[in-house]
């Protein structure tokens, strides 16, 4: 059963606002085992809606429609939908009387404008809007069931749920078919390398599609799984994700879709140690991230952005011989600002990073896209030095971030 998602409205079309609707719609569509075949999106333009509703019409077997459903002269939706099946627009009493109540029940004064609301294509079925003043309906055009909902995103997905995934199930029938997503989370490779590395998966598991979501500066391996028995897809999607990431090693880092910082903290509990951190580069990003977390204080002592090599020396006991003979950038200042800064909080790790983020900054030597990092446990301290060729300084500090914790991650493993 094919179903199809149409976003309206100039600020969606325009992107003057994100369209949040059609990834909450899409995804409950997916796990509710539907297959949704196209996302579309137009403007507030009655023609271009006529247009679009019957060519979705003429091929789909269901469609969500959200947006253009509100009181003032751009919102035309419902005029759209009773165009493209030839029929007026008329006062739905039950609609009004919704709308009425909900005006009723805070006290507030209805405007005339929003009888507008009210007025629907003739035929069509009310959906009852618990949480605001534009109710939505349900119309056939040519051989397709559409559900015309709301823009605003609380208010759609209230509905959503209350009606139209109870209505699609019943139109589907006995005909059903599950729908399974895993996400297993990598950091460390391209994502060529990534594809390359599991390309085989497929061919194993052909009831499993495999794809691929860069998210800077991981890269996301989702697994799709689709079939009539629910027990033997569960059993296959767990055997192709053990497949997935026996290719992969360690540069997985999570299959649940829990972030780096999540999974390091999770480790550090486990292990029942602490972790400082003393930060240049980063500016603070990776405390940020870290502390982010529930429950971070745990395990979480002590950050310090030391920016200048005055507070690396006077705050973490970095040694001026050091600076002066190798420079802030280098893994033997990364290896002194982590074994300070472990020791100014007593805890059991000490991470650091001090690097060139950019735009400006770099050498031959020391390129921008470089960056030093320090790990101080009870047994040792280890330098690092790594570099990646971004030009963003941003998306320079962001990995430079994520690899500092992955190191950390990795010690903590051992």
């Amino acid at each position: 059963m094919n179903v199809e998602i149409l976003i309206t409205g100039d600020e969606i079309r325009s992107g003057a606002v994100i369209d949040k609707n059609s990834a909450h719609i899409a995804m409950k569509l997916e796990e509710a085992g539907f297959n949704v075949a196209r996302h579309t999106c137009v403007g507030d333009n009655v023609d271009d809606l006529v247009l679009i509703l019957q060519e979705i019409g003429s091929r789909s077997d269901a469609a969500l429609v959200t947006g253009g459903l509100g009181p003032t002269s751009d919102d035309l939706t419902a005029q759209a939908a009773a165009t493209s099946v030839g029929v007026d627009l008329v006062l739905n009493l039950q609609a009004l009387h919704g709308i009425e109540s909900y005006f009723k029940a805070r006290n507030r004064k209805m405007s005339d404008s929003n009888k507008k609301q009210a007025m629907l294509p003739r035929g069509a079925d009310l959906i009852l809007n618990p949480v605001g003043t534009a109710p939505g309906f349900m119309l056939k055009i040519e051989r397709c069931l559409f559900f015309f909902l709301p823009g605003v995103p609380f208010e759609m997905q209230r509905m959503f749920s209350d009606t139209v995934l109870t209505q699609l199930e019943q139109l589907r029938g006995s005909s059903r078919e599950f729908n399974m997503v895993k996400t297993i989370s990598t950091f460390g490779l391209t994502e060529s390398a990534t594809a390359e590395r599991v390309s085989g998966i497929s061919g194993m598991f052909p009831e499993i599609t495999l794809g691929f979501r860069p998210k800077f500066p991981e890269i996301q391996i989702k697994l799709y799984g689709r079939g009539k028995d629910k027990k033997t897809l569960h059993q296959r999607m767990v055997k192709a994700a053990a497949a997935v990431m026996e290719e992969i090693g360690d540069n997985v880092f999570s299959e649940d879709e829990i972030p780096m910082e999540a999974v390091v903290g999770r480790l550090l509990l486990e292990k029942n140690a602490t972790l400082a951190v003393a930060e240049s580069c980063t500016g603070g990003l990776i405390s940020h991230l870290l502390t982010n977390v529930p429950g971070s204080s745990g395990y979480f002592l002590f950050s310090g952005v030391t920016y200048s090599n005055e507070a690396k020396q006077k705050v973490l006991g970095v040694s001026s011989e050091v600076l002066e003979h190798y420079g802030a950038v280098h893994e033997k200042t990364a290896k002194e600002m982590a074994a300070g800064v472990r020791r100014i909080a007593e805890s059991d790790f000490g991470l650091a990073t001090s690097g060139i983020a950019g735009p400006d900054g770099g050498t031959d030597e020391k390129p921008v896209g470089t960056v030093c990092i320090g790990l101080a446990t009870r047994r040792s301290t280890i330098g690092f030095r790594f570099f990646f060729p971004f030009n963003s300084r941003w998306r320079n500090k962001k990995i430079f971030a994520m690899k500092a914790l992955d190191i950390l991650r990795r010690e903590l493993l051992t």
